[in-house]
């Protein structure tokens, strides 16, 4: 929980939460690369505010993304904030640094997507 709404932790770390400001939007950390071209390649889905302007997330609106896309966000969240070792066995067992956005690491209902 994060302010009252579910979120989703690696070892402490919040990874993906639904915002307590943004009714229906989900915030995803993201590389700090990435987060501009997020913003740039898809306004629609992917959004920011003045309060999270400063994190290193982005704001996603449910009806704008694909399940894929989302499942590869979220993936690409808990392998920034997972430990190192954790990672390395994740993507050894995955075979590479490939995303598996058919095999969703979070079912939909912890999400509370259904």
């Amino acid at each position: 929980m994060s302010y009252g709404q579910p979120g989703l932790r690696v070892r402490r770390k919040l990874f993906v939460w639904m915002s307590p400001s943004e009714v229906g939007a989900l915030c995803v950390r993201v590389d700090p690369d990435e987060k501009e071209l997020l913003l740039e390649s898809n306004p629609n889905a992917y959004f920011t505010t003045p309060h999270y302007a400063s994190y290193l997330a982005v704001l996603v609106r449910f009806e704008h993304i694909t399940d894929e896309e989302l499942a590869e966000r979220i993936e690409d969240a808990w392998l920034l904030c997972a430990p190192r070792r954790v990672v390395g066995e994740f993507l050894e067992k995955v075979g590479g640094t490939e995303h598996c956005a058919n095999q969703p690491l979070v079912p939909a209902p912890v999400l509370g997507l259904v």
